[in-house]
């Protein structure tokens, strides 16, 4: 079509004429909608056929099992078709099929939002005990939505559910979509962002459902969970849930010290994924598309190529190493393993194509052309067509049990079988989502920004500012500055500190900011998230950290600020022990300084007490403030003033 057109030199010098840049423009809309026709099709035959038409979720394979709707799959699958929906957007006439597409995930997203509400119990059970009896059911029928398990039938403590539910649901509210429709829904979700926030210490099954690699029924901690919690408690905090048309009341609160005891620990596992597994499959989606969990090159760096190291292989990834499941060898009619029985999976793992999508997605991001062609390569030798000669991934390659010896022996050297749950007319629905959503960026009809709206994938310092967010994780300035507000007593009490030349305030002085405790805070937040129709109780009366009272607060219209659990009266005779006191403060100081990721400076509230004056040691504390009034504390750059000159910025 193109060597037809012959350019004519224009009176400028340029080669391309008015009229040849509008007729470019009109064959690439064309081809553009003849494209994004095609996926549509694609995504009815393969993905939308299969969602229930009572609660709209997707079964995890469209034969085998298809009365069983698992969460994770259908929240991939939502995923593909508001990736396809946003795609769309960028057409003018789009006969509909943006808008149909657009409610499909909406179904979706809502029908797992309501089989979990009628597990209410349980989430309020889990916020206080982080035991497997107490988790979300993570399958449901697909039908009814009723329970296909029992507790103790299925491992369904899978903390990196519930927090892709959560990252998603953010993503889609922010194109546009409209998922929570009441504050009954609001006050779940909130819940359910104190059931996430806790995977730092809560051992789970993980993504493969099996917990510890010698699948004896022992959860553990898996990084791939804690990645996927902290990506969600990042992407959820400050959002409103109505959109743009919500108020304050429809806003979700995060603890930003749970955040950062996840972030902690995920530092500090990666990049291992946990105590059994030296690596795993799963940290892909982790580290990078959807959860971007973190953003150290260093540490995405090494936990990447670990993975791509020891797990892949000709015809995709391995799970992990000594993984049995889908091989040959594997006995199905025992729960778990037999000790040692792992060591006959070696060297025949099955493998898994839906790897090398991720892949590619992960060079769509980071711009690694090279990187997304050779796994487009490596991809579309082990794809498949299914009966309307569309392409399927299927679910795994397996080695044949007369191929076993000859694998072990010479590792890669044995074709494989792809999985017999993938055959004609059989859908594997997890791993043709993100094919989907593969094609559709590496075509271009689909641009990162659109596929990932909050921009998890760049940096916290660098994403845009949401003027409609309460609160951001905005990542730390390298020259960060803490602010310290001196509040004394009594009058008498300031008075003397002004004899040594340090200038405090009482609370008084500072009204309308009030003065509290951290133990008045707990209590507001034990407010936060109660629905009395769901038996929800709201924040568990957990302890405020060193910066979450370092945020200035709103509460019913009051400013608050609070100061630090180290200053709250306590009868410990440690807490009357002023060198231990100092100490405290200057590593509550550090701690602030190193780990805040708000945006806006912290202030740190200090309250002086009478007992302090008259403590024998009391001119050690005199000596701390003088050197945070000289603005610096251990290499910490501190600002020491008045509460109204200082720059307050209300989190929430």
């Amino acid at each position: 079509m193109f060597s037809k057109f012959k350019p004519q030199m224009s009176c400028t010098g340029s080669t391309i004429t008015d009229e040849q840049d509008q007729y470019l423009k009109v064959v690439n809309y064309e081809d553009t909608v003849r494209q994004l026709d095609s996926y549509y099709g694609i995504v009815k035959r393969q993905l939308l056929r299969h969602q229930s038409p009572t609660i709209g979720l997707f079964p995890k394979l469209s034969e085998k099992h298809a009365n069983r709707a698992h969460i994770r799959d259908s929240i991939y699958c939502a995923a593909a078709i508001w990736s396809l929906y946003q795609a769309y957007r960028r057409i003018d006439d789009d006969r509909g099929r943006a808008y149909e597409l657009g409610q499909s995930a909406v179904k979706c997203m809502r029908g797992i939002l309501i089989s979990w509400i009628r597990q209410a119990h349980k989430v309020e059970s889990f916020k206080n005990n982080q035991s497997p009896q107490n988790s979300l059911h993570i399958v449901f029928d697909l039908e009814t939505g009723d329970t296909v398990y029992e507790d103790d039938e299925y491992a369904h403590l899978q903390i990196d559910v519930p927090s892709l539910y959560l990252l998603y649901l953010v993503q889609m509210i922010t194109s546009g979509l409209q998922i929570i429709y009441t504050m009954d829904e609001v006050t779940f979700v909130q819940n359910l962002v104190y059931y996430v926030e806790r995977a730092y210490r809560t051992p789970d099954y993980g993504m493969w459902e099996r917990g510890s690699k010698y699948h004896n029924g022992t959860p553990e901690l898996h990084a791939s969970s804690i990645g996927m919690a902290k990506a969600a408690l990042e992407a959820i905090n400050g959002c409103n849930l109505f959109g743009d048309k919500g108020a304050s009341w429809s806003v979700i609160y995060v603890d930003i010290d749970a955040h950062n005891r996840n972030r902690s620990i995920l530092e500090t596992l990666l990049p291992r994924e946990s105590s059994s597994k030296n690596t795993d499959a799963s940290l892909i989606p982790c580290i990078s598309y959807p959860c971007f969990a973190t953003h150290d090159d260093c540490l995405y760096s090494t936990t990447k190529n670990k993975a791509v190291q020891w797990l892949k292989a000709g015809y995709g990834f391995k799970r992990f190493l000594w993984d049995g499941y889908g091989t040959v060898l594997e006995e199905n009619n025992r729960k778990y393993y037999e000790k040692g029985e792992i060591k006959n999976f070696d060297k025949i793992e099955c493998e898994w194509p839906i790897f090398f999508i991720y892949m590619i997605i992960d060079g769509v991001f980071k711009g690694n052309s090279q990187q997304t062609d050779a796994y487009q390569k490596l991809l579309h030798q082990r794809i498949m067509r299914d009966r309307y000669g569309d392409l399927v991934v299927p679910q795994y390659y397996y080695v044949s049990h007369d191929s076993v010896e000859a694998e072990k022996q010479d590792p890669g050297s044995q074709i494989r079988i792809p999985s017999s749950d993938c055959g004609p007319g059989t859908v594997f629905l997890w791993g043709q989502a993100l094919y989907v959503i593969s094609q559709l960026l590496v075509d271009g009809l689909l641009h990162i920004n659109e596929l990932d709206p909050i921009r998890r994938y760049l940096p916290s310092y660098n994403r845009p500012r949401k003027t409609g967010r309460y609160s951001a994780f905005q990542g730390t300035a390298s020259d960060l500055v803490v602010q310290v507000v001196l509040i004394a007593e009594s009058m008498r009490l300031q008075a003397m500190m002004a004899t040594y030349g340090i200038q405090t305030q009482t609370p008084h002085e500072v009204e309308p900011v009030q003065i509290w405790p951290p133990s008045e805070l707990v209590k507001v937040y034990e407010y936060l998230g109660v629905n009395k129709k769901l038996g929800l109780q709201g924040r568990p009366p957990r302890p405020i950290g060193a910066l979450g009272t370092s945020k200035v607060y709103r509460v019913c219209g009051l400013t608050v600020l609070c100061y630090p659990l180290t200053l709250e009266v306590s009868d410990f005779y440690l807490s009357h022990d002023m060198s231990l006191l100092i100490d405290d403060i200057k590593s509550e100081l550090q701690f602030v300084g190193k780990y805040w990721r708000l945006y806006g400076r912290p202030t740190v509230c200090l309250l002086v007490r009478e007992e302090h004056m008259r403590d024998a040691n009391f001119k050690e504390m005199i000596d701390l403030f003088a050197m945070l009034k000289g603005g610096r504390c251990q290499g910490l750059k501190v600002r020491i003033g008045r509460l109204q000159v200082t720059e307050l910025q209300p989190f929430y």
